[in-house]
């Protein structure tokens, strides 16, 4: 295994700092955070569920946030500072996209799918088109 060079690195953290990085990234199984396998994507898919969030869920989804952007932040000081193989590097790069994208699903866990919305919008609309051609003809 060898060390990853000057370049690599840099590479891998324009990479994890790209505003598409998490574009087709999958948000990881579980990740360590002190030690403890957190079940994060389960955690994820539970919370999105719920229709309206309790306060409760709220200060959980936070809390969740909060801790996962410590986390990338350490992993990110660990991409730049630490001598770390490819493999290494490359799956350390992997995990805080993961998070990333984890991050991204928690800001919008409490926002209805906009697909949906804009679809019912539609209809809507179209709806209220033909009201509108019913009553003039």
């Amino acid at each position: 295994m060898a060390d990853m060079n000057d370049a690599e690195r840099q590479t891998l953290l324009d990479r994890v700092n790209r505003q598409s990085a998490t574009v087709g990234a999958t948000i990881p199984e579980t990740i360590s955070v002190h030690g403890e396998e957190i079940a994060l994507r389960e955690f994820l898919v539970e919370t999105r569920k719920i229709e309206t969030l309790p306060p409760e869920t709220r200060e959980l989804v936070s809390r969740a946030r909060q801790t996962l952007a410590a986390e990338r932040k350490q992993r990110v000081e660990r991409l730049k500072t630490d001598q770390l193989s490819r493999e290494e590097a490359e799956a350390l790069a992997d995990e805080i996209i993961g998070i990333d994208r984890a991050r991204n699903a928690l800001k919008t866990i409490r926002h209805p799918d906009f697909g949906d919305q804009a679809n019912s919008a539609s209809i809507d609309d179209y709806k209220r088109w033909l009201s509108f051609v019913d009553a003039i003809q």
